[in-house]
């Protein structure tokens, strides 16, 4: 079972988080740390639904990077920093998560009080390399 790291070049981040990667493949699957919601100038909107568009864009990107894409994202682990922002973060998730993958939700206390969503996932990923030697 062959291991892959995700890079920060691969993603195409301009900045990255030292202290991981934005993923891994192994067996099929992605595994995407958390994606929060930073503009292009690494900056947070002041506004949840803003965030919550900007953080599942991020989080694509890693997909796409990996082979994947939001369609085949099978368990998503979502953070709140308020709970009364999530009829607006379902909003928005509910505009690209169109399969309805399973998912959690949890009420969090970011270290960094500007952050108010972020969100991870697990999804499949096609092989290109092995779909070629069938």
């Amino acid at each position: 079972m062959a291991v892959q790291k995700i890079t920060w070049e691969e993603v195409g981040a301009t900045s990255s988080n030292a202290l991981l990667s934005p993923a891994y493949k192994s067996n099929g699957h992605v595994f995407a740390s958390g994606h929060v919601g930073a503009d292009d100038n690494n900056e947070f909107p002041p506004d949840v639904t803003e965030q919550t568009h900007l953080a599942i864009k991020s989080l694509e990107k890693t997909l796409i990077a990996a082979g994947s894409n939001l369609s085949k994202v099978l368990k998503v682990l979502l953070f709140v920093a308020n709970p009364k922002g999530a009829a607006a973060v379902n909003k928005v998730y509910a505009q690209y998560f169109t399969t309805q993958p399973a998912r959690s939700c949890v009420v969090v206390g970011f270290p960094n009080n500007q952050i108010l969503v972020e969100l991870e996932c697990v999804a499949e990923y096609d092989d290109l390399d092995k779909l070629a030697k069938l």
